[in-house]
């Protein structure tokens, strides 16, 4: 079966700056404060750290419904009745973590996995503290997002102006991303701030917010998950990523 190759990025090795100071935290949340969303939430991305992240691949793009349509044809799985250059979404984590196993030996045995959270955040960020993968400021029309009106997914790749410093796109909204990393506290959080959230439908960490969400989920430091159990509706979907070459 043929298999589309993955558009790689390579991400260095390097410093990323995680998170968000504890003492910031009630600023970001006024500063988004017309979306709703209570500041416990954005408790979750601190306390900012520095942390090493070694070198790894990371798709340019989401996992598109062609590229889906060929593992699920492979697999006996259905087919996504939505445009081939879109992404993928309604991908339960087992499922995505499936592709990039289905994924890797069609490439010949490479390790393909979903990224860490850390490995996510570094592609969006780069090696400064940015606020969204573009830079500091939120600009419409950069991401397809709620303010957008779109409704749906696009196709990958349409917003190139709001690729992050290593040239990744869509890593703002689209599709939320699914990470290999089970929802914990970071280390030294603040108090209050949940061991688990056993409100979530799935333990893992999502990335980026999709086509439905506001802009705070753009950000770069804003970890999120999946709440509802139709992950189609909330547009969760998934990248690729790989040790470096």
């Amino acid at each position: 079966m043929w298999v589309e190759q993955v558009d790689w990025v390579e991400v260095p090795a390097g410093s990323l700056r995680r998170g968000t100071p504890a003492d910031e935290v009630a600023a970001v949340a006024r500063r988004y404060a017309d979306t709703g969303v209570p500041v416990e939430w954005y408790l979750k991305e601190a306390p900012r750290a520095e942390v090493h992240v070694p070198a790894f691949r990371i798709a340019r793009t989401p996992v598109t419904v062609g590229q889906w349509t060929s593992f699920a044809t492979a697999t006996g799985r259905p087919v996504p009745q939505a445009p081939a250059d879109h992404p993928v979404i309604g991908v339960s984590w087992d499922a995505a973590t499936a592709y990039c196993r289905w994924l890797g030996e069609q490439l010949g045995g490479l390790a393909v996995r979903l990224p860490s959270e850390d490995e996510w955040e570094r592609a969006a960020r780069g090696d400064d503290g940015r606020e969204f993968p573009w830079g500091e400021e939120y600009r419409t029309g950069l991401a397809n997002l709620v303010d957008l009106g779109i409704g749906t997914t696009t196709p990958v790749g349409s917003f190139p102006e709001g690729a992050s410093p290593f040239g990744v796109l869509d890593m703002a909204g689209n599709a939320d991303e699914w990470t290999s990393t089970l929802y914990a506290p970071y280390p030294d959080a603040p108090a209050g701030v949940p061991d688990v959230e056993d409100w979530a439908f799935d333990r893992h960490v999502t990335r980026g917010g999709a086509f439905r969400h506001d802009r705070d989920l753009a950000r770069c430091a804003r970890r999120h998950g999946a709440y509802e159990p139709d992950l189609a509706a909330i547009g969760v979907g998934f990248r690729v990523a790989a040790p470096a070459a």
